[in-house]
């Protein structure tokens, strides 16, 4: 599943020219015979410089198949391994009455939490998100975005009731 996650990101924008997309001269470079040097019929070809390259990067999607079900396990199987590692905090909400950077960050060293990954109801609070997206490895997500490479990566996961209810919605 984390192969299918970070293969899917992939943006496969990269391309290069090949012989037919080089803009030269389509004349003949030298006669054929008599001039002792080996017969060539265009400066395009990827032995010039300036020619094509040969079998070059083109774009293409870089995206594997996984059928939904197998993502849907992957989800349900790195949720229970934080759940066995007592590594899952359920919370009742994440609110902030101001979006300080160095509130959160206090709250969070009383916590223990050094690597957390947070999963809010269907929005999160603008205050509290803006307030974790300047701590290195805090990520606050909606439960729209849980995902088994975010879960995987961060040591703490930490639920809200509301993203509990909806996982339990969704895995019915």
């Amino acid at each position: 599943m984390v192969r299918y996650q970070l293969a899917k990101r992939r943006s496969g924008t990269v391309s290069v020219k090949d012989r037919s997309e080089i803009n030269a001269t389509t004349a003949k470079m030298y006669r054929q015979k008599g001039t002792g040097r080996a017969r060539h019929g265009s400066k395009k070809a990827p032995i010039f410089r300036g020619g094509g390259k040969a079998f070059g990067p083109k774009p293409r999607s870089h995206a594997i198949e996984l059928p939904k079900k197998v993502r849907a396990l992957a989800l349900k199987h790195a949720l229970s391994s934080k759940v066995k590692t007592d590594m899952l905090v359920v919370l009742d909400n994440c609110e902030l009455k101001e979006g300080k950077t160095k509130e959160l960050k206090s709250r969070f060293a009383k916590l223990g939490f050094q690597s957390v990954l947070i999963i809010d109801g269907a929005a999160v609070q603008d205050e509290f998100a803006r307030a974790a997206r300047n701590i290195p490895r805090v990520d606050v997500l909606p439960v729209q975005g849980i995902n088994v490479y975010d879960i995987l990566r961060h040591d703490k996961l930490v639920l809200t009731k509301a993203a509990v209810e909806a996982l339990e919605a969704r895995f019915k």
